[in-house]
């Protein structure tokens, strides 16, 4: 089982960057969003409880990392709709390797690619204004980790359901936006209506994006959450219960 997960998960890795389409598509997008709209709100943006004036290029940066993560864990888990229509999924779960080393594999792979696609554009937190410590560092890059592990469970959840791509991706972008727009990535907790406050604290997103927040800026107050080893816990449940929820899918099949 080790052994089919491995190359999976190898596969899943080359397989995506050899694709420079697919790198460009996951990662671009979402950096031109948040230096747009950062720009375009700049020092308009208003951060109640903050410790200081926060503009929104600063408060924007964790909600882009989370869409970075996001758009890779879409692209990533496309290839399990294209290795069905390919002929090399119905080979895979044909051999002796059992169907949770496929999920694995697959979710690993698509899991390291978000996680290093949202590294690389969190070592530019500097850049936005935040001065984290090393454990900030450490903790941000944690909360990252475990939201790609978590959002590509989801997606290659969606993925093993899904006949085409035109589908899951509709799937996707009905489901998987709206949480992430609604996870404190755009507007803060704090300034929300009391009903969409309560909705923004069960979805599981805002964890990560608060996470990031708070790992990043801890004296701002920028989240409106429990506190960051809370929301890592959180995290880290949400995460567990999305990997088992894959593999449940597919065992299911």
């Amino acid at each position: 089982m080790i052994l089919a997960a491995a190359t999976l998960f190898e596969r899943e890795l080359l397989r995506f960057y050899r694709d420079r389409g697919r790198v460009m598509g996951a990662i671009l997008p979402p950096i031109i969003f948040w230096f747009l709209l950062g720009t375009g709100l700049g020092t308009s943006f208003r951060l109640p409880g903050a410790a200081k004036p926060v503009d929104f290029l600063e408060y924007f940066f964790a909600g882009t990392l989370l869409l970075i993560v996001l758009f890779t864990s879409v692209f990533a888990t496309i290839s399990v709709i294209e290795d069905r229509r390919e002929g090399f999924l119905q080979a895979v779960l044909v051999c002796p390797a059992s169907r949770l080393s496929v999920v694995l594999g697959k979710v690993g792979g698509a899991t390291a690619v978000g996680f290093l696609q949202g590294l690389a554009f969190l070592a530019f937190a500097a850049k936005a204004g935040f001065s984290p410590t090393p454990a900030g560092w450490f903790e941000a890059a944690l909360a990252l980790l475990l939201s790609s592990l978590g959002l590509t469970a989801l997606g290659f959840a969606i993925a093993w359901k899904s006949q085409s791509t035109q589908g899951f991706h509709a799937v996707m972008n009905l489901f998987l936006l709206p949480l992430w727009m609604l996870s404190g990535a755009i507007f803060p907790l704090r300034s929300a209506p009391a009903w969409l406050r309560l909705v923004m604290r069960i979805n599981p997103i805002s964890y990560g994006v608060g996470a990031i927040q708070e790992a990043l800026a801890p004296a701002q107050g920028i989240a409106g959450l429990p506190d960051l080893a809370s929301s890592l816990v959180i995290l880290a449940v949400m995460s567990a219960a999305l990997t088992a929820f894959a593999a449940y899918v597919a065992a299911t099949e």
